[in-house]
């Protein structure tokens, strides 16, 4: 499905991430193992998929290393990026015990969560774009979460963040459909297991999963199948939306 596609995934080098480039080079697709602090793990990522992927380091949040990720990606395809995954989670743990509290919570946490969904997405989103353009179009897939509409426990800082880069996504989707560039976001529940869930306790998990009607909690392997299908060609036809992969428990 992804064949002749470079797809950039930020955050890759482990959990989440780490699925998606999978998926993607199972798909066919080159793929560029984004990671920050994480080198040992996409390195040893890029040895398991072997020629077609590459790894390398940039922090999302700074404009100007995102740019030389973009041409160092672009340079080693002999190709533009033309696929981006904006899954980068910086510094995050759902922990429902150790979580800013409303009244509690600095402004700097907030903060943090916006750099690290928005302000890098945008980042990416404005680096790849004249290459999408210049290959006549391209596709973006925003992670996202199902806590917005559905906030079983209140993480405020990262569901608000969350929150906004949904809007990018539709506003993005609204203003470069016309260069065929789609732009959408695929928002999952808690995921067994990844680092950022490793703090949850057990009963939680089973409790989402018995409000399920598939009875279980989504893996990361199946979130990332679906991202795969958004950036291939089979959803063609759909840009803005919000795809929730959750085991269905919140329905659209």
């Amino acid at each position: 499905m992804l064949n002749h596609t470079t797809v950039l995934i930020t955050g890759a080098s482990r959990g989440l991430g780490a699925a998606i480039a999978r998926s993607a080079h199972q798909h066919g697709a080159r793929v560029i193992v984004n990671y920050w602090q994480s080198e040992d793990a996409a390195r040893a990522l890029v040895a398991e998929l072997g020629d077609r992927a590459k790894a390398i380091r940039a922090d999302v949040r700074s404009a100007s290393e995102v740019q030389a990720m973009v041409q160092q990606a672009s340079d080693w395809a002999g190709a533009p990026v033309t696929a981006l995954v904006n899954n980068a989670l910086l510094n995050y743990r759902f922990n429902g015990d150790a979580r800013h509290s409303l009244d509690t919570m600095p402004w700097a946490a907030m903060q943090d969560q916006l750099d690290g969904a928005l302000r890098s997405s945008l980042n990416t989103l404005q680096a790849c774009r004249a290459g999408m353009q210049a290959a006549g179009g391209g596709q973006v897939v925003n992670i996202g979460t199902n806590l917005f509409q559905n906030p079983v426990v209140p993480y405020h800082e990262y569901t608000a963040a969350k929150g906004a880069l949904l809007a990018l996504t539709r506003t993005a989707a609204k203003e470069w459909g016309p260069q065929g560039i789609r732009v959408n976001m695929v928002s999952g529940g808690l995921l067994r297991s990844t680092d950022a869930s490793a703090a949850t306790p057990a009963a939680v998990f089973d409790l989402i999963a018995a409000q399920t009607p598939l009875r279980r909690v989504t893996t990361p392997e199946e979130m990332a199948d679906a991202v795969v299908l958004l950036l291939s060609p089979l959803a063609r036809g759909v840009t803005g939306q919000n795809l929730v992969v959750d085991g269905g428990l919140v329905m659209n």
